[in-house]
């Protein structure tokens, strides 16, 4: 017998075998010793350890930061299981349509429509999908002239999709999947989308009181302007896995076929789990065999045949004994090793930033590549002060970035990213490639953020300007104040290949449209829309080489016109060889940051 095969791409739901098939097909693999080698003899196998964690992105990225609706409860969640199971038929299961979503978030769970969708487009952005579909998608919603055509493009059907196969997705990377224009509706998995629904949970629940619905993690001492003084548990991997196990049992329920439950909807002894409530597990759970170096999604180690005992697999009925299954889960589970806590302690530390003379702060930037290509490299930058940093870095490309404490300072990172989060920092600018999925924005004051993202929220934050090109509405959570959103204004030669890499576009565009959520949803005074009177381009500063010579998409009329009346004037002043120094032009002043330059 040998190792678990190695992956090229890491899918998250399922692979191209199902049910017993796969547990033979992996069985034969083992005992072929087919894996490159790296564990040879049944002695050496059945001496191998499996470590399983929780994966980074449905914690980090999928659970929104704001309390959950009373109605994503538990008990909530179990209903719409079981509704969705009996209505299988009507799109519900195994995949749930996003006009069915609708029905059960607005109909059932007293949902309003823009936070059902909220939800629905958040999951979708975390699934592996080709960016030239993205693309696609992006502009069908954009030819959309009304609220109303936009639902229908949302729920239509399109003929001719091959992406199914016997009820069963096929992988990502499947060439027949790639080659297709777009789905024939929008769909989710059901299963993974009732564990990313529980997920939400991650803000509100405590680990002792969640049967109270007390807040967890407890909050935070409020800081010096009123704020908590906690970090983001978002990125805490430690917070993930208590998280996990604390809540392992309800959510293996929550999978369950109804015949699975007792009168009182839990599981008995005699529970079986199926392989697909398994496979759907795996987008919250990965791990590897000890000594391979790759990592594998859930279901693949969980067919592995030195595990099917301990975790209580029967070929004859493709399932799992939910008392084994779950026992093994907790015996495995560990901390993410590629998580925010391994990158602190052992990562690659990064000399982007240098030590500012007569300042005891150090600046502290570290990554945690390279690593194994199925997981997306982190990058965590603290305490810069005072510096103009600018990185384009295959370090960057892909990756989640936390920037902490950072005060004074101009912070570019222009390179393709997949998240980034910037928390506690003042009085600085940050100008960022295409963002693939969110920009989340804390307890920050005075800060300006430029960028290109499918996503950005903002809490806690005060006097901070956002100008953005994104295809969905920027999310103000709680405790913001003085927030001012303009359009994108800026480029750089490599921005259109890179938006086109993270599979973003220029249309639609709402950064103009804000959704406001959590206690102050009703009080638009928190933010306004920057007046063109106020508005200038930003131009940056350093040379690359590229194809992109202006703003993606273009201005606003209303800036544009702003813009070239204010040049008209200069114009006009130079012309008629007035004195003085005339007002400034189009493109906005940018401070010596006070430090040195990084590029």
């Amino acid at each position: 017998m040998g190792a678990l095969p190695a992956r090229s791409s890491p899918p998250i739901r399922g692979s191209h075998f199902t049910g017993a098939w796969a547990a033979d097909q992996w069985e034969a693999r083992l005992e072929a010793g087919w894996g490159g080698g790296r564990l040879y003899g049944k002695g050496a196998v059945m001496a191998a350890a499996v470590a399983l964690w929780v994966r980074t992105e449905p914690p980090l990225l999928g659970a929104l930061p704001l309390p959950p609706p009373a109605r994503l409860g538990r008990p909530y969640l179990r209903k719409m299981a079981a509704y969705a199971r009996r209505r299988a038929a009507e799109g519900c299961f195994p995949r749930l349509r996003w006009a069915s979503w609708r029905h059960i978030a607005c109909g059932k769970l007293r949902l309003g429509r823009g936070l059902a969708w909220l939800y629905f487009q958040r999951f979708l952005r975390l699934l592996p999908a080709p960016p030239p579909r993205s693309l696609r998608r992006a502009e069908a919603e954009a030819a959309c002239g009304s609220a109303e055509e936009l639902e229908r493009e949302r729920s239509k059907a399109r003929p001719g999709w091959a992406g199914w196969a016997g009820g069963r997705a096929l992988c990502v990377s499947c060439p027949c999947v790639m080659a297709l224009p777009l789905p024939p509706q929008l769909s989710v998995d059901t299963l993974q989308f009732l564990l990313f629904l529980y997920l939400q949970q991650l803000s509100r629940l405590s680990l002792r009181t969640a049967i109270r619905g007390e807040q967890w993690p407890s909050p935070a001492a409020p800081g010096p302007a009123g704020k908590g003084a906690g970090q983001s548990k978002n990125w805490n991997d430690q917070d993930h896995l208590a998280f996990v196990l604390a809540h392992l049992s309800d959510m293996l329920e929550l999978l369950l076929e109804p015949e699975q439950l007792s009168a009182s909807s839990h599981a008995t002894s005699n529970s079986l789990v199926s392989y697909e409530a398994v496979c759907a597990l795996s987008f919250l759970i990965e791990g590897t065999v000890e000594g391979s170096g790759t990592v594998h999604p859930l279901h693949e180690l969980a067919l592995w045949q030195p595990c099917q005992e301990k975790n209580g697999y029967s070929k004859s009925n493709n399932a799992f004994s939910f008392p084994k299954l779950e026992s093994w889960l907790r015996s495995c589970l560990t901390t993410n090793p590629f998580g925010m806590t391994a990158c602190l302690r052992s990562g690659k530390k990064l000399a982007w930033a240098q030590q500012v003379e007569g300042t005891t702060r150090r600046a502290k930037i570290a990554c945690n590549t390279p690593v194994v290509p199925e997981v997306f490299p982190m990058v965590i930058m603290s305490q810069v002060y005072k510096q103009t940093l600018a990185k384009s870095s295959d370090t960057l490309v892909g990756a989640h970035v936390r920037i902490h404490r950072c005060n004074e300072s101009f912070i570019y990172l222009l390179s393709p990213l997949r998240s980034v989060t910037i928390e506690k920092c003042r009085n600085s600018t940050f100008v960022l490639g295409p963002v693939e999925v969110s920009i989340h924005v804390h307890s920050c004051d005075n800060v300006k953020v430029i960028a290109v993202c499918y996503s950005l929220s903002l809490s806690s934050t005060t006097g901070c300007t956002f100008h953005i090109l994104t295809p969905t509405q920027p999310l103000i959570l709680a405790g913001n104040q003085a927030v001012s959103l303009a359009p994108f204004h800026t480029h750089y030669p490599m921005l259109e290949d890179h938006m086109a890499q993270v599979g973003l576009a220029t249309l639609p565009n709402y950064w103009d449209s804000p959704m406001l959520l959590g206690k102050e949803s009703s009080d638009t005074s928190v933010f306004r829309l920057l007046p063109p009177s106020d508005f200038y381009t930003f131009v940056i500063p350093f040379e690359m080489e590229g194809d992109t010579t202006e703003t993606p998409g273009g201005l606003p009329h209303a800036y544009q016109k702003a813009l070239s009346q204010r040049e008209q004037k200069v114009q006009d002043l130079a012309e008629n060889g007035e004195g003085g120094v005339p007002e400034q032009g189009s493109e906005e002043a940018v401070p010596d940051a006070g430090g040195k330059q990084v590029l």
